[in-house]
């Protein structure tokens, strides 16, 4: 044990953003145990099996560790090929290898070309989310002001934008209202389209120690989940209901009179039109569930839900069952409208919880990386382009190169036959990651560089907290910003950051309003407990407490009628036929799999994405694996696993293979407000293999 070193850092997986610490052979460089702090404030001393076991991605013999360029490519580029050549190393039939200056100067040389003859806004900058915060500000920055093009995006984009977008309109702030360990400060609590045992494990040990003692859980979904196992009440949903169901809430409450009059009067505004039009919305009333075969029942399990919601003090927790649909930001402001309401916000044990997914998704946003907000959520000069958008600019061959670091393009996106089409049609793609994802197999440039748990860095997790990472092994790869400083220059501009601690300096003073206190020192001073934004003087664990942070300081009703349609429609008219598939994750992976894949121990687990069907619809799969179909692509075959935990006529699926190819199902259907694909649900075709 002489060369072994206990190191603290932060895990690099979901938005639970647990801390972490490792022993590690410093002799060696190499972790040999992850595990957490018996007092660790977020993880409370428990990690799931991925931030234990999934650190084996750092010295896997598959990293990216020499920049690579795609032979054919450098055919068609035989200037750039001239200008860098003594530096390629034949790797095999499709790439060289090269050096870091090599691969930045032919990005460099191409961007300048491409500007020159398409203009400033043919480049594109997509990812940032899997990195720290200072490199997806530098990213933004790059592509802001050196670059000169606005569109910038991060993967919030396929999961959590609706909820930045919902909760911005009604108060003003799309974050988490409060912190993880206000759980045991609620009364009650609503969980709806989040999969929390699966997918953010250490939340859901709170929610189910409190619901264990008090029996106080409403558990909404469109399949039998984990968590209903403790839920008071099990709510299974036909799809697409989650705005039908979460205004009919808000119509008992208001039908019962069990709304709160004077947080009403003194901290929201719109409530009197809100009321009339959801009171007079045939929708809205729980009794339509009468006409929707098979789920009759909610019709008075929802007023149940509405009374003990109303009132206690209670939390609401969401995830992508709620964000990837049609109305996904209607059903976010719906959520938020049962708040306020309710007075059922802004103090402990009460409040609003988007369960984030990437580690620093919440990072990336608050840091600008979307076409519509600067750092801190300020206006930026000129608005860009959503991906779904940039996608279509690519079509049009008016975008003609994309930037990416660590967002796995072409697998993750909805619609991949067209994500196909459209990327072929690029005249280059740089790409920064760990490993040869798919999307790094389809670039031309690709630069390999540090982990999470090589680098120094900021990482903001679903609840506002700042954790100030710092390296568990070393490595002489570069950090992402480093990497975009080389770019930088070579493009024109003047980054001069001599280090991680440079860039975030800067962040401090940009975005002011939520980081100014949050200085390194005072980071690394809590780094087990963290700090939640903004910081000033202190930290602010619980948000809205005095008014919100809009304009006016009050809450905003903004009303939103169900439409019907899908499933709920076809019910209604008895033509209920064919399957409707949803997806999701399981606890071993994490999305792409890119790092979890590179673990046996989470490998054996899970090697491939499963099909769940329901054992009522054995008959019409007589084969071990099936192709789904739908009018816009198809899967590879899916083993199938028979389960009572789906409903007749539904089908549920993983996504984290690539080879499954469960995203070409997907066209570009998606959130009316924020084009955050419809991941949701789809009408699917079974094929037997």
């Amino acid at each position: 044990m002489e060369n072994i070193e206990t190191i603290d850092s932060v895990c690099t997986y979901c938005g639970v953003g647990c801390d972490i610490a490792a022993d590690v052979d410093v002799k060696e460089n190499k972790i040999k145990k992850i595990f957490a702090h018996p007092d660790g404030v977020v993880s409370q001393g428990k990690l799931c099996i991925k931030g234990k076991y999934g650190f084996d991605f750092v010295d896997s013999p598959d990293r990216l560790k020499i920049p690579r360029i795609k032979k054919s490519w450098l055919e068609k580029n035989p200037q750039i090929k001239e200008q860098i050549k003594d530096s390629l190393v034949d790797l095999d039939a499709t790439w060289y290898e090269t050096d870091l200056n090599a691969a930045t100067t032919a990005c460099a040389m191409k961007m300048k070309e491409t500007q020159s003859k398409y203009g400033r806004k043919s480049i594109c900058s997509i990812g940032g989310a899997r990195t720290s915060c200072e490199s997806s500000y530098l990213f933004q920055k790059f592509t802001r002001h050196t670059l000169n093009s606005p569109h910038v995006d991060n993967c919030a984009r396929v999961c959590h934008s609706p909820s930045l977008s919902g909760m911005r309109v009604t108060i003003g702030e799309g974050a988490a209202t409060n912190p993880y360990n206000d759980i045991y400060n609620c009364e009650f609590m609503i969980v709806i389209g989040s999969n929390t045992t699966e997918a953010h494990p250490i939340i859901a040990n709170r929610i189910l120690d409190v619901a264990r003692e008090h029996d106080n859980l409403a558990v909404f979904d469109v399949r039998e989940i984990k968590l209903h196992r403790f839920a008071k009440y099990k709510v299974i949903m036909p799809h697409e209901a989650n705005l039908l169901t979460l205004n009919m809430l808000a119509y008992v409450i208001i039908d019962e009179e069990l709304y709160d009059e004077s947080f009403l009067a003194d901290r929201t505004a719109g409530f009197e039109a809100f009321k009339e039009k959801i009171m007079n919305d045939p929708y809205s009333n729980p009794d339509f569930y009468n006409d929707i075969e098979g789920y009759e029942y909610l019709s008075k399990k929802i007023r149940k839900v509405a009374r003990e919601y109303a009132l206690k003090k209670s939390m609401i927790f969401w995830g992508l069952g709620i964000t990837e649909h049609l109305d996904g930001s209607y059903a976010v402001m719906a959520m938020v409208h049962l708040a306020l309401m309710t007075g059922n916000i802004g103090k402990s044990g009460a409040g609003l919880m988007p369960l984030r997914g990437q580690n620093n998704v919440q990072g990336a946003c608050d840091m600008g990386m979307l076409p519509y907000y600067d750092p801190d959520y300020q206006t930026p000069k000129e608005v860009g382009l959503m991906t779904p958008q940039l996608v279509d600019e690519i079509l049009e061959e008016r975008v003609k190169v994309v930037l990416n670091i660590g967002e796995d393009l072409t697998h993750i996106h909805p619609n991949l036959n067209k994500i196909d089409r459209a990327f072929e049609k690029l005249d280059m793609i740089f790409v920064q990651e760990l490993f040869m994802t798919d999307i790094a197999q389809r670039a031309d440039i690709v630069v390999g560089v540090k982990s999470a748990y090589e680098k120094t860095g900021v990482y903001v997790n679903a609840m506002r907290r700042l954790h100030l990472s710092q390296p568990l092994v070393k490595s002489d790869l570069p950090d992402d910003w480093e990497v975009l400083q080389i770019l930088d220059n070579k493009m024109g501009g003047d980054a001069n950051y001599k280090s991680s601690k440079d860039v975030w300096q800067e962040v401090q003073r940009v975005a002011y309003r939520r980081f100014s206190g949050a200085d390194y020192h005072r980071l690394e001073k809590h780094r087990k407990r963290g700090l939640q934004w903004p910081v000033h003087t202190e930290d602010t664990p619980i948000l809205h407490q005095l008014d919100f942070r809009t304009d006016d300081g009050l809450g905003h009703f903004k009303y939103n009628q169900y439409k019907l349609r899908g499933m709920i429609k076809e019910i209604v008219d008895k033509k209920l036929t064919g399957y409707h598939l949803s997806t999701g994750r399981t606890l071993a992976h994490y999305n792409n799999a890119a790092q979890t894949s590179k673990s046996e121990k989470l490998m054996s687990r899970y090697d491939e994405d499963i099909l769940l069907v329901c054992e009522e619809d054995a008959a019409d799969f007589t084969s071990e694996k099936v192709i789904l179909k739908s009018a816009f692509g198809e899967t590879t075959p899916l083993r199938v696993k028979f389960t009572d935990k789906v409903q007749p006529k539904t089908l549920f699926v993983t996504f984290h293979h690539a080879k499954s190819r469960v995203n070409a199902l997907f066209g570009d259907a998606c959130d009316e407000v924020i084009l955050t694909a419809a991941f949701k649900t789809i009408k699917v075709e079974v094929i037997n293999c």
